[in-house]
């Protein structure tokens, strides 16, 4: 029996929730390595690190479409989603994950609070927010529905950034599922 999407007023009724998450000091809520297409592993505890991201994540294997030479592009390394929105649209935290995202925090990801520059503590390693937006796509549609789709990338869903930020490590360093992330500095 599949999963049954949930319909836009049934989104729209947890902004509340959504707009109540930390400003100041959050959590890693979850860390998902991506070692293969299609794969996921869920981590007690990860190296985020300066040239690969995600230890043992397909990121810089894989490349991008994005980049003139299909390499991994460096200001995609990281992606980062609203544990609240994940816990809304996925329904059940067994299917957090399917979102594709690596780090899972419950810290507000507004684009008012973290523009592109932003730098964040996460565990032992410091990530910046890039400019690089962060959207779903046909695979996000599938495991969590249309409505789904449009909630986070309507007007309000882009504005607090429920689909996740991209990101880059600019400092290496462990992280671990119940870590502190934080904001340490803004773009000048």
């Amino acid at each position: 029996m599949g999963v049954r999407h949930l319909s836009s007023s049934e989104l729209e009724s947890g902004l509340d929730h959504l707009r109540a998450s930390p400003r100041v000091t959050g959590t890693v809520e979850m860390i998902v390595r991506r070692p293969a297409s299609g794969e996921r592993e869920v981590l007690e505890e990860g190296l985020l690190d300066v040239a690969i991201g995600l230890e043992g994540d397909n990121w810089h294997t894989r490349g991008s479409r994005h980049t003139a030479d299909g390499a991994a592009d460096p200001e995609m390394q990281i992606n980062i989603m609203n544990a609240r929105a994940a816990a809304l649209v996925a329904q059940s935290r067994e299917r957090w994950s399917l979102a594709g995202d690596q780090l899972y925090v419950d810290l507000d990801l507004s684009e008012a609070h973290l523009p592109a520059g932003t730098r964040l503590s996460v565990g032992e390693a410091v990530l910046e927010i890039t400019p690089v937006p962060h959207t779903g796509c046909k695979k996000f549609v599938e495991r969590f529905g249309l409505d789904a789709m449009k909630f986070v990338n309507g007007p309000v869903g882009k504005q607090l950034r429920l689909r996740g930020v991209n990101a880059k490590v600019v400092r290496s360093g462990r992280v671990r599922r119940g870590d502190s992330v934080a904001k340490i500095s803004s773009p000048q």
